[in-house]
């Protein structure tokens, strides 16, 4: 699953990254496309912190941590 949740926002990265460089040489604007790109990237990376600190968690055998996230 992180492996999954890190390619994914490495993808949406990677998508912004071209838009940017598409408008640098003269695209049209794709404003809507390149903000739903960074909002992935920004929202897959929060995601991955939540589920790495939830991973942790479990392994300490923390008793407020989610079950079977190993």
């Amino acid at each position: 699953m992180t492996v999954v949740v890190g390619v994914g926002s490495a993808l949406w990265l990677i998508g912004a990254v071209l838009l940017l460089g598409a408008w640098a040489v003269g695209a049209r604007p794709l404003d809507i496309w390149f903000t739903t790109c960074v909002a992935g990237a920004v929202l897959g990376s929060i995601g991955y912190g939540i589920f790495t600190w939830q991973r942790s968690a479990a392994r300490r055998g923390s008793r407020t941590a989610q079950q079977g996230v190993e």
